[in-house]
């Protein structure tokens, strides 16, 4: 498939360009950023179609005005799934775990700045991004048996567990307790932590760093580590010397070398 640009015509969350990192917030402040039937679809669709995005080398999801997110909105998700048939119902639930799988394939890497309130799908979609970096007010709850669902929501039994750990990761889906920034710091759910006034800059820092290298390889790493948790050693291993022998034909790979023998450092073009 021909390489394309990102589409930045988006109704129901905020998208900016910058410098080759898409910038995604939630919307809707006044209630804590939450998600609706609408946002998730069109999160779903934007992420697939980021995977053959060339002008895009890294996204950062952003919180707005002071939060990340509050999850499924009450009245917009939550009082109608309570009216749906099992059909409906396994629909919608397949539907939000495709904006996981999406993010996942999407071929970026994926940078969550977290501040205030992170819950329920909010703290999935953190949990889905492969950097996360938050401030000390950062709540992160994975709160779904608290309105009295299973904590298995959006692949959280499955990802979860390789962030932070099987024990602590059952305290948190059985609880519905929040996650504080300590915590999540010594878990290794966060990069880092930083103070609210240094989030935005220093996730951009990141997504800077990230797309200043080579976009391609970058690409490989992302779907290795996604893949190589259902591998054996020996598939793993194998798995790895091919994508790897596809990078040492990459252009950049050609660059990396040459600029190594000038003594220069190399510039990456993707390729």
């Amino acid at each position: 498939m021909a390489s394309t640009t990102t589409r930045t015509a988006v109704d129901h969350f905020n998208l900016e360009i910058v410098d080759s990192v898409a910038r995604i917030s939630l919307a809707r402040p006044e209630r804590k950023n939450p998600l609706t039937f609408d946002s998730y679809g069109e999160l779903r669709d934007w992420f697939r179609d980021l995977h053959y995005a060339d002008d895009v080398g890294a996204v950062v999801l952003l919180p707005n005005k002071g939060n990340f997110s509050s999850g499924g909105d009450v009245h917009d998700i939550i009082g109608p799934l309570t009216r749906m048939s099992t059909k409906e119902l396994l629909a919608f639930t397949r539907m939000t775990g495709d904006v996981v799988k999406a993010m996942v394939n999407c071929g970026k890497p994926v940078i969550a700045a977290v501040d205030g309130v992170c819950a329920g799908a909010g703290a999935i979609l953190a949990m889905a991004a492969d950097l996360r970096v938050g401030t000390p007010q950062a709540r992160v709850a994975f709160l779904f048996n608290r309105v009295g669902l299973a904590g298995c929501d959006m692949g959280a039994c499955a990802l979860l567990p390789r962030i932070i750990g099987q024990g602590r990761a059952a305290e948190l889906l059985y609880l519905g307790r929040s996650m504080t920034a300590d915590e999540g710091l010594v878990w290794g759910f966060f990069n880092r932590v930083v103070e609210p006034a240094d989030l935005d800059a220093t996730a951009m820092e990141l997504a800077s760093k990230v797309v200043a290298g080579p976009n391609f390889a970058n690409m490989m790493t992302k779907t290795m580590l996604a893949q190589e948790w259902s591998m054996s050693i020996e598939q793993a291993i194998e798995a790895e010397a091919q994508a790897q022998a596809i990078c040492m034909q990459t252009k950049d790979f050609t660059r990396a070398y040459e600029a190594f023998v000038a003594k220069e450092r190399p510039v990456f073009e993707g390729d």
